[in-house]
């Protein structure tokens, strides 16, 4: 089945928020943020924006008629300022006009008087002073300070990885208008109806029974509409309950690119220790999370990177730390990965640095700790139905790694200026969100009359093709054509209480409550059947819309039974309830089975680095990718496709830039690059590792989201490779995105005063380009 959305994007016929037609008297919202990253709010100078053209009004944190709060897992964050400011671009006022340009225009009439503070950008110097979000959190397993004695090499070092900007194609915005009896309803584009609602409520100081927020589709999302789509749903719902008019707020990309939180940066420290057989012993690390300003949700990213710390590989002994570190920028929150990613770079970067220092390469130690069945990971989770060494093998042989290897080093030979890497990027990752009681999901169906179907769930689409997977689900369960089935919008009323669209959970929650619905409904529909027919329950079936009995053609198709049914007074709606089983995590311990399953792959990257230019091509990526039983191929390929190039952007490209005074530099696309078409490897190569999938994936279809932008971290280390190939003596620091200028700078880096005996081959060619 083809993604049902494809045909209305390439026409232009899919409709997104800003696409709803607006009501008569629509008021158009403008936000007034912070110009300083850190300070008291001694005043604000609203007169002239007043007088501006077309103002109706401006709001400000007197206005708000609840509670001026929109922190979730921390209530530490503001809907508009009111005694402080904390970021640059934090929303201090919000302006209604009858136009957004007039609106827009009178924001640049508001001025603010600010005492600076100090201000806060690095996450280390934040640890120093005791600025945390929340308490720092240690996992363990074994004991790793008596385990350094066993090893025979000890390495010891630090990792650095910058922020990504989610990018979506649709920016942030809501439109917002009174119902009867004091409610709102919002549309949002935002991954979380029920945040939305949740903190819309507080906000206005209402039950959230009288709010409603409506999703239709997003322009992308990553997670970056997760938790912040939240402060613009509640500032266009209480421009809409305190004028009772119409609020409509779309930000700007500037804006959008101002305001809002990115992928966190971390700055690690790990030392690890190894066997002489290359063993894995003992791991220590210390993650040092850029929370920003407040914590949105970022003590659940830093326990998702304690998950993920020993990535794919067995440790014995392992003491993972993490600090949640407060500063002066905008909040950061989910992305992709979800702090996976950065747990994942730090340990890959760790064996690197052994690699290096042992003479030896690191796939090589990658694949003797690959996880095995009965290992424990450092949260106390068994390791069960592992593909770690199964996706290795099949990755190995279909693509002959050692063969490739050997093509690598012989090119390197002789070429004096290009020189190419080769690096593994084997990946395990949990599915389910970390927090168990979110890992719930409801649907609603109804049959209609004519035998079509109409389906509610809390899935909101953003391009990964959930819709489509649902209304597979559905069609599948009740054995009729996908067309009569339609996917309604993500409503709060229909379908309440609703988990965010991330985690890579969505579909599997979801699909599980979708097809418990519809069982319930084929159930009661063939029990129909058997008393209208009078035919045995047991032998009765529905296949391609026509009621089998043994396995032949009854006297009725989907349609007539339907029909039947209604006149005899059949329900033909169901609600259902899905909860994952044995999930569980005790935070007083940090153990306990926190995920409903893993999924692995391991994928071949291979870059060439242009040594006179610093530049490079990602050449060629080929992996083997653990599905399960995909029943959208189509669209799981896309995701992966995605998901990796998404990554090597981040590992490669895209740099996000601050100064000191909390300012963002990197603002515009004409300064933050992101992949295009002439990025993405020339040749991509996706296997589909054959396994029986999970009971607790959907059709055992395992998750495809989040877990492939990690293969992009190979491209990092395929591009270490290339450089240490031209420079062996040279050693680049752990430090991502690994940009040209960054390339460039490690190929002509000075010498290391005991230089390897290998640069001697380097020397050579090195001189050639330099004249």
């Amino acid at each position: 089945m083809h993604n049902l959305d494809a045909a209305g994007h390439v026409r232009g016929e899919s409709q997104y928020l800003d696409d709803i037609p607006v009501q008569r008297g629509t008021l158009h919202a403008a936000v007034y943020g912070s110009p300083l990253a850190h300070g008291k709010l001694l005043s604000l100078n609203l007169e002239a924006a007043r007088r501006a053209p077309g103002v109706v009004r401006i709001l400000t944190a007197q206005d708000i008629p609840g509670e001026n709060q929109i922190g979730g897992i921390v209530p530490d964050e503001e809907l508009l300022a009111g005694s402080h400011v904390h970021f640059q671009g934090m929303p201090v006022a919000l302006v209604l006009a009858e136009t957004e340009p007039q609106a827009r225009a009178a924001v640049k009439l508001i001025t603010a008087d600010i005492e600076p503070l100090p201000i806060i950008t690095d996450p280390r110097e934040a640890q120093a002073k005791g600025e945390l979000i929340v308490p720092p959190r240690t996992f363990r397993l074994g004991d790793p300070a008596a385990a350094w004695a066993e090893c025979a090499h000890i390495i010891e070092g630090t990792a650095e990885n910058g922020g990504q900007e989610h990018l979506y194609i649709e920016t942030q915005g809501a439109y917002a208008y009174p119902t009867d009896g004091g409610g709102v309803r919002v549309h949002s584009s935002t991954q979380g109806p029920t945040a939305v609602q949740r903190h819309t409520a507080r906000v206005l100081g209402t039950g959230m029974h009288k709010v409603e927020i409506d999703v239709t589709r997003l322009g992308g999302g990553f997670g970056g509409k997760e938790d912040q789509a939240t402060t613009w749903g509640a500032l266009a719902a209480l421009g809409a309950f305190v004028t009772k008019k119409p609020v409509k707020l779309v930000l700007g990309r500037h804006d959008d690119l101002r305001m809002t939180g990115k992928r966190h940066p971390y700055t690690s420290d790990f030392k690890l220790g190894l066997s002489a057989d290359l063993k894995l012993l003992a791991y220590e690390v210390t993650f040092y999370q850029n929370a920003g300003a407040a914590a949105d949700l970022s003590p659940a990213v830093l326990e998702r990177t304690l998950f993920h710390a020993c990535n794919t590989y067995f440790i014995p002994n392992v003491r993972a730390t993490a600090y949640s570190c407060r500063t002066h920028l905008p909040p950061n929150t989910a992305f992709r990965g979800f702090g996976g990613p950065q747990g994942m770079f730090v340990i890959e970067s760790a064996i690197a640095k052994a690699a290096d220092e042992l003479g030896v390469l690191a796939w090589e130690i990658q694949r003797r700790n690959l996880l095995q069945d009965g290992q424990v990971f450092p949260y106390g989770q068994r390791v069960e139905d592992c593909n770690a060494e199964l996706s290795w093998q099949a990755a190995d042989q279909k693509f002959e790694l050692k063969k490739w290897q050997a093509e690598v080093d012989a090119f390197n030979q002789q070429s004096p200026v290009r020189k190419r890497g080769l690096a593994v990027m084997p990946i395990c990752f949990g599915i389910s969100f970390t927090k168990t009681a979110m890992n719930q999901a409801r649907a609603l169906v109804h049959i209609y009359t004519d035998g079509s179907v109409g389906v509610s769930t809390g899935a909101v689409e953003m391009g990964q093709g959930v819709n489509t997977k649902m209304i597979q689900v559905a069609a599948r369960t009740l054995g009729i054509s996908p067309k009569r089935v339609r996917l309604e919008t993500t409503n709060t009323t229909r379908v309440a209480n609703t988990s965010p669209s991330a985690a890579s959970a969505t579909a599997d929650l979801n699909g599980k409550a979708v097809e418990m619905a519809c069982r319930e409904l084929r159930t009661r529909l063939l029990r129909h059947a058997a008393e209208d027919l009078k035919m045995n329950y047991e032998g009765l079936e529905i296949q391609d819309e026509q009621v089998l009995a043994a396995g032949k053609p009854a006297e009725t198709n989907w349609e007539k039974l339907v029909s039947t049914a209604y006149w005899k007074r059949v329900n033909l709606s169901e609600n259902a309830h899905y909860a994952t089983p044995d999930l569980w995590f005790d935070q007083t311990q940090e153990k306990g089975h926190p995920f409903a399953y893993h999924v692995y792959g391991t994928a071949l990257v291979q870059a060439t680095v242009d040594a006179m230019r610093g530049t490079y091509d990602v050449d060629a990526v080929r992996l083997v990718h653990d599905f399960g039983q995909s029943f959208t191929p189509g669209i799981d390929r896309g995701q992966i496709e995605g998901g990796l190039v998404q990554g090597l952007g981040w590992m490669t490209m895209e740099e996000l830039i601050y100064n000191q005074d909390g300012r963002l530099l990197s603002n515009a696309l004409s300064t933050y690059k992101v992949p295009d078409l002439y990025s993405v490897p020339k040749v991509l190569d996706v296997e589909f590792l054959e396994t029986p999938g999970h009971p607790n994936a959907i059709l055992r279809a395992k998750a495809v989201g989040e877990p492939p932008l990690m293969y992009g971290l190979g491209a990092y280390f395929a591009i270490r490779n290339a450089v240490r190939a031209f420079r062996p003596d040279v050693r680049p620091e752990f430090s991502a995105p690994f940009t040209p200028e960054k390339v460039l700078l490690n190929l002509y880096a000075a010498r290391e005063s005991a230089a390897a005996p290998a640069a001697s081959q380097a020397s050579g060619a090195e001189a050639s380009v330099r004249n």
